[in-house]
């Protein structure tokens, strides 16, 4: 008979194979060729025009975060956004098309947006940028060393049409534009780049355009960024349609739009459902969910391969879950699985760039809407931006589909970067890598050993619960210093012969210095 001892052992021990069991994968990287590439700036970030009483599912998550209300003096946001050095922002979102700007002083009553019942897009007035509201953000985004996208009000100038409804018709009225763009100038602001419209193609959200006329305002906008900005190596790109991807719309759009014209195709994803969806928690962790957006990112490439192979694919807003956000997953660990999984993704799909919604404000932020703290996604963002470089390489294995890998050139220095999502709750994974340097496929592939120490970053949530807003980086809760710094983050080196240890429910980023990819030299 067993002893008291001897049970206890055997239960705690089966308890632990029950726990995390580890599950053996070799993972394939080829690297004599790069796939694709990204911008060197490929994260980037939302401020959207919400204000306070926008609200969703009985709650208003969007407190003081939007542009007009922004606190652009807080040091937390400020030092959040310059840890970047620089992040990518774009101004924007769903009421951009119902901004004006008061350049001339010649609006009366120049306000923010008023919440309205009848006769306006999404319930909210127009809203009247001032100039010194611009110049506040400027200084904000001067500070910050942030690069600049702005979204324009495509809808300015045009009417409602009388025979189909959500359908508006005629020219975009570019002089508000225009008057914006000279004040600008004349105050030695950057922008790095204009997009117009904010979900009018397709069938639209609240309001659409036709493709063929949305590419002749296309044209206008170019030709009003050269005339205003005549140097061809400060001159900002031209970016759109900003909205969700529609194949025929698409096409159409990007035939008609002309040589040259569109140097950014942008789309828009929110593949997760409505904000108040209790799947999202499970979608977030799931392998075969997760890659069903693929083909919508490969569409996209293709479309541009095809009609406009002088520009690149975008996403210029992404938040996962529509209407601010999912209300108890997207300021928690597990979001991460969803959004490091779509950087992975787009990049892989020659995306150049990719914009997270929002930087504070809704369910969604990188930073809590009301402290600026930053929320676990923001520790992911900032890791990607610091350590994946801008050439993509292909990566394969046979193991488990809840385990994601991505791998780019190392960022700056030599050598190649990981990143490994474990989706699975109970299973942790040891990974051999293997480097395929053979053009033509076959075999052999060479069983990498690395001499070097490998850098290490593993994320893991707070007490294993993936729902904690609370990540730690190798074991150490991420923390504003009491002089609210952002935390430095330091890899832990580890022998380059040993495997890679992927807990269960995590997220690490692996960076391999003399993993000598032909690619990446």
């Amino acid at each position: 008979m067993m002893n008291f001892k001897s049970i206890t052992f055997f239960v705690v021990f089966l308890s632990c194979l029950l726990v995390s069991k580890a599950e053996k994968v070799e993972v394939v990287v080829e690297g004599a060729t790069s796939i694709a590439q990204t911008d060197e700036d490929f994260i980037c970030v939302t401020l959207d025009w919400w204000p306070t009483n926008k609200c969703d599912y009985d709650q208003c998550p969007w407190g003081q975060a939007g542009l007009f209300n922004l606190d652009l003096k807080n040091k937390i946001l400020e030092k959040a956004v310059k840890a970047f050095h620089p992040l990518r922002i774009r101004v924007g979102g769903s009421l951009q098309d119902q901004v004006v700007y008061n350049v001339r002083n010649n609006i009366e009553n120049c306000q923010p947006f008023q919440k309205q019942d009848k006769g306006f897009l999404f319930g909210f007035s127009i809203g009247c940028l001032d100039m010194k509201r611009w110049d506040e953000l400027n200084e904000f985004f001067n500070q910050t060393r942030a690069k600049v996208t702005f979204g324009l009000n495509a809808l300015i100038g045009r009417k409602e049409s009388e025979t189909e409804k959500t359908l508006w018709v005629g020219d975009w009225y570019s002089h508000n534009a225009r008057d914006l763009m000279s004040y600008t100038i004349s105050k030695g602001y950057t922008i790095d780049s204009y997009e117009l419209g904010n979900e009018l193609c397709g069938v639209g959200v609240s309001a659409r355009i036709e493709a063929k006329q949305y590419a002749k305002d296309m044209a206008t906008l170019k030709n009003l960024v050269k005339e205003m900005y005549p140097n061809p190596k400060t001159q900002p790109k031209i970016l759109g349609p900003g909205g969700f991807y529609d194949k025929k719309w698409f096409d159409t759009f990007l035939d008609a739009s002309g040589h040259d014209v569109i140097d950014g195709v942008t789309h828009h994803i929110y593949n997760l459902g409505p904000g108040n969806n209790p799947d999202v928690v499970r979608r977030v962790q799931d392998p075969f969910f997760l890659t069903q957006i693929a083909q919508t990112f490969k569409d996209v490439s293709n479309a541009i391969v095809k009609f406009a192979p002088w520009s690149g694919a975008w996403v210029s807003e992404s938040g996962g879950a529509y209407n601010s956000g999912g209300q108890l997953v997207s300021y928690t660990f597990a979001f991460g699985f969803w959004y490091l999984d779509q950087l992975g993704m787009t990049s892989v799909y020659n995306h150049k760039v990719y914009c997270r919604q929002a930087l504070t404000g809704g369910n969604y932020a990188l930073l809590n809407t009301t402290t600026f703290v930053p929320n676990p996604d923001y520790y992911g963002a900032l890791l990607w931006h610091r350590v994946m470089g801008s050439k993509v390489l292909s990566v394969t294995h046979k193991g488990s589909p809840y385990l994601r890998v991505y791998s780019h050139c190392a960022k700056k220095e030599p050598g190649v970067s990981f990143v490994f999502i474990n989706l699975s709750k109970n299973t942790s994974f040891e990974i051999d890598l293997f480097h395929d340097l053979n053009l033509n496929g076959g075999s052999p592939n060479f069983e990498f050993k690395g001499h070097k120490k490998r850098e290490e970053y593993h994320l893991t949530p707070k007490d294993g619960n993936i729902l904690s807003s609370i990540v730690l980086l190798n074991g150490t809760p991420l923390e504003l210093s009491d002089s609210l710094e952002i935390p430095e983050l330091k890899p832990k080196l580890v022998d380059g012969l040993k495997p890679i240890s992927i807990s269960a429910h995590s997220i690490a980023f692996v960076i391999i210095r003399d993993f000598n990819a032909p690619a990446c030299s």
